[in-house]
């Protein structure tokens, strides 16, 4: 269990790291982790509060509890990361403020399976567990109508590195590192007031 949890905080800071320091001729084609960018905004809900309502909302999903991962040399100060095993190849994972514990992102991670008819099944879950995060954000959906969105968003950054989707006040991201893993996240998005 621990080296699979490893095994997906490296995933997750190779993502993070790959976004936040590109060599300079690659600046243009890959932008920086939304949330690794200064003045990133937060949810104005800490990682126990989000847990409870969660867990309460999607009692056949739960996600367990968090343990901090070890920072790496590329990991921001200001950041606290933790990960949560959902099952062998589905994990949730998170990104902190550190002083206030509120949400930076919150990301579903699959690892696919080598047996393809095992992996059917298990992306189904996968997608079930991303759909159960998207609804906390657009509790208006039903679950067919979040697993179409969910469905849609992974068809759509199918092989992108970095694929975001914004709806109001929240941006849907995708990393899919193919059979490396597909991670769906959560993350706020600073309005602005438009002014003519």
């Amino acid at each position: 269990m621990l080296r699979k949890i490893t095994a997906i905080a490296s995933l997750l800071v190779a993502n993070a790291s790959v976004w936040a320091n590109n060599p300079p001729d690659a600046i243009a084609t890959s932008p920086a982790a939304p949330y690794l960018l200064a003045g990133a905004p937060t949810f104005d809900l800490t990682m126990v509060t989000f847990r409870e309502k969660y867990n309460r909302d999607n009692t056949m999903l739960p996600i367990g509890e968090f343990r901090a991962i070890a920072a790496a040399e590329d990991d921001s100060p200001l950041l606290t990361r933790a990960a949560s095993k959902l099952n062998e190849n589905l994990y949730a994972s998170t990104a902190l403020e550190k002083g206030t514990g509120k949400i930076k992102t919150l990301q579903i991670t699959y690892l696919p399976l080598q047996q393809s008819g095992e992996d059917k099944a298990a992306r189904a879950i996968a997608i079930s567990y991303m759909a159960a995060l998207m609804r906390q954000f657009e509790p208006a959906l039903t679950v067919g109508q979040s697993q179409g969105k969910v469905t849609s968003l992974l068809v759509k950054g199918k092989g992108s590195r970095f694929y975001q989707q914004q709806v109001g006040a929240v941006r849907y991201v995708v990393s899919d590192n193919g059979d490396k893993g597909v991670t769906f996240a959560v993350e706020p998005v600073k309005l602005a007031l438009f002014t003519p």
